[in-house]
């Protein structure tokens, strides 16, 4: 697991500061040109706002970072809601965040204070999954040997993706770089080497709580 981010599920989160209403809006993007036709449809939809500030970041370890104040005074707003999203180590993803101004003004510290807790709040409304790389495993094995099997697996936190039961049983379950070939070993060491290895491919994955959200592979 290396840390960054992505946003597998964009959201939308709302905060009042001094009356004026400050609504984020979260979306996975994979290009600059798909952030742009999201920034441009929030600014449609939300045609008679104050402003609408918007940031996005796309690539692993931030290939491209862009951000717009909107009108706000410079660097109170864009800036500080990039920040929120290279802070968190996300990438493929872009916020706008819309202000409808409440009749009292926020001073500098204010509004980057502002912007940035409506990016928080955005993204707590969003689904977002630390990337994990490592291998997608199919192992077959006699129903004697499945139990072994699994409780090593729970014991080390290796999530399964699927099994089959048939005369045999068939597992296919994730294991992080670093895991995968201890846990071959193993379970070759706990079967005797009855359990076969049916395939092992390289894929990139995140994890929602406990359960395994395959990205590719």
């Amino acid at each position: 697991m290396d840390g960054e981010k992505i946003v597998y599920q964009g959201g939308e989160g709302q905060i009042v500061e001094k009356k004026s209403r400050f609504i984020a809006t979260v979306r996975p993007v994979k290009s600059e040109e798909e952030a742009l036709e999201f920034i441009a449809a929030m600014k449609k939809k939300y045609w008679d706002a104050t402003h609408n500030c918007s940031a996005f970041i796309i690539g692993a370890g931030g290939r491209l970072m862009r951000c717009s104040d909107d009108g706000e005074p410079q660097g109170t707003a864009g800036r500080p809601m990039l920040d929120v999203l290279a802070g968190e180590r996300i990438y493929d993803a872009a916020v706008v965040v819309t202000r409808y101004f409440g009749g009292t003004l926020l001073g500098t510290g204010g509004l980057v204070r502002a912007y940035s807790k409506a990016v928080s709040e955005g993204l707590k409304a969003s689904v977002v999954l630390t990337i994990c790389r490592g291998y997608r495993i199919r192992i077959r094995t006699d129903y004697s040997d499945y139990g072994k099997i699994q409780y090593l697996l729970a014991t080390k936190e290796i999530p399964v993706l699927d099994t089959a039961f048939t005369d045999l049983v068939e597992l296919e379950l994730v294991a992080l770089e670093e895991q995968a070939g201890p846990v071959r070993d193993a379970i070759v060491e706990l079967t005797s080497g009855r359990a076969q290895f049916l395939n092992t491919e390289p894929l990139t994955y995140g994890m929602q709580g406990n359960t395994p959200v395959i990205l590719d592979s």
